[in-house]
């Protein structure tokens, strides 16, 4: 007599038993003795990032892997919330100090000296941090910053002297280096865990780009839609509320050190070679951002500048998807390769579409550079000092900032805008050679 056939949708009674008997052993209670007698015990569930994944199918991806730790979503949007103001402030200074005052030179120069008592006193405010833990340092220091800020507003709206403002402005230097400390938690949760810890730089540089690339944008709204003065307190608003919402994450904090080594990060091997490679970076984006603002010459100098951003964005994203980084020197020969796009598009036709076009995918080689420089510095630096260390690679890129402004600037007023792209191009350059050194540096320091 013929078999039946079995319809396709059915499954095999063979296959059903053995399911059955892996699903009956995954789900059954274990034996467990209780004094003279024999129990059943239920099995539990481990709380574990890979348990949760279990039986979905497929290994999550990097960045649902990296979110998985209990914690990270808060203290990331709270950091977000808070770091969206620094690609504010300059911008609202500007806009505030010159509407009231006409002097595009004085609010320039004062923006300038804020940097500056930036760059001197974040180091100090990270040590601190070091000592004594985030939460505990950063909600006073931000609120001296804000005081800062609001200061620097009632000085402009009550026409007092221009010192005042310098003053004022300077006191924002005590804001905390909130993407620093973002950094040394993913460090302090992934130590050991390269992969995840690529993944959380990259996601980090990702965040940077977005925040400088819509922070303007949002001040610049404020300020003219609402009043000038709109975009500073917004901005101090968001600065307090972002640090008080990150330091109540007390579970993803890095323990402070019994102990903080003596003396600074900048001893150690490798270290100082790494800042120069990061100083000169920072002169590509200061130097870049002068020249495509005076190549384009009106209210699209930000779109377009926006697409470099967005480049660097995107790119950043992509590259924590990566198994694996490369090295400094390969990313930085790239980024090299691809800022002299920009030179040849205005050198060319002058087209500024061209120009903006050849931005966008410059910019690409931003993000991957900034997340191994990041990596290693995160690698260098001793666990105890780490946000002193991120805040001292940080300080080392405001300078280049500063250094690459002022290059640009003196090339776009002798040559023209359209020459003045070879300024981030000698700086990549630049980069470049410094990198090589570093990595030589960097082999010795892991050597024991």
């Amino acid at each position: 007599m013929p078999r039946p056939a079995m319809p396709r949708s059915a499954t095999p009674p063979s296959a059903v038993s053995r399911r059955a008997r892996v699903e009956d052993t995954a789900c059954a209670p274990l034996l467990a003795v209780t004094g003279d007698s024999l129990v059943l015990a239920p099995r539990r569930r481990t709380g574990s990032p890979t348990a949760a994944f279990a039986g979905t199918g497929r290994p999550p991806g990097p960045y649902r892997r990296l979110f998985s730790a209990p914690g990270t979503r808060a203290f990331t949007a709270g950091n977000l919330v808070a770091r969206l103001p620094m690609g504010m402030f300059s911008v609202s200074a500007v806009i505030m100090i010159a509407g009231s005052r006409g002097s595009y030179a004085l609010a320039g120069a004062v923006t300038a000296t804020g940097l500056a008592a930036t760059a001197l006193v974040a180091p100090w405010t990270a040590r601190l941090v070091d000592r004594y833990g985030q939460a505990r340092i950063a909600v006073p220091a931000t609120a001296l910053a804000v005081l800062g800020s609001l200061a620097l507003l009632l000085c402009v709206r009550l026409d007092a002297p221009d010192w005042t403002l310098f003053a004022a402005y300077a006191a924002t230097a005590t804001t905390p280096n909130t993407g620093g400390m973002s950094r040394a938690r993913w460090a302090h949760l992934y130590r050991g865990d390269a992969a995840a810890l690529h993944t959380a730089n990259s996601f980090e540089q990702a965040a940077d780009e977005l925040c400088f690339m819509l922070g303007p944008v949002v001040a610049a709204f404020l300020c003219s839609a609402l009043f000038p003065e709109a975009g500073t307190l917004v901005g101090a608003v968001l600065l307090l509320t972002g640090v008080l919402i990150f330091a109540s994450r007390r579970s993803t904090e890095p323990p402070v050190a019994p102990r903080v080594p003596a003396g600074s990060p900048l001893r150690t091997a490798g270290m100082p070679a790494l800042l120069a490679v990061l100083l000169a970076t920072g002169a590509v984006f200061g130097s870049m951002e002068v020249v495509t603002i005076a190549f384009a010459d009106g209210p699209v100098a930000g779109p377009v500048l926006a697409l470099q951003a967005a480049g660097s964005c995107a790119a950043g994203l992509l590259y924590g998807r990566s198994r694996r980084g490369a090295g400094l020197p390969a990313c930085i020969a790239a980024m090299t390769a691809l800022m002299s796009l920009p030179l040849l598009a205005a050198a060319g036709n002058g087209s500024l579409p061209a120009v903006a076009g050849a931005l966008l995918v410059a910019g690409m080689a931003t993000a991957p550079t900034m997340v191994t420089a990041m990596t290693m510095v995160q690698r260098l630096t001793p666990p105890a000092q780490i946000n002193e260390g991120m805040t001292l690679a940080v300080t080392a890129l405001l300078g280049g900032v500063a250094a690459g402004s002022a290059s640009g600037g003196y090339m776009v007023e002798h040559l023209g805008a359209a020459q003045g792209y070879a300024i981030p191009v000698c700086a990549a350059t630049l980069a470049l050679v410094l990198a090589w050194g570093t990595a030589q540096d960097t082999k010795k320091a892991r050597k024991p």
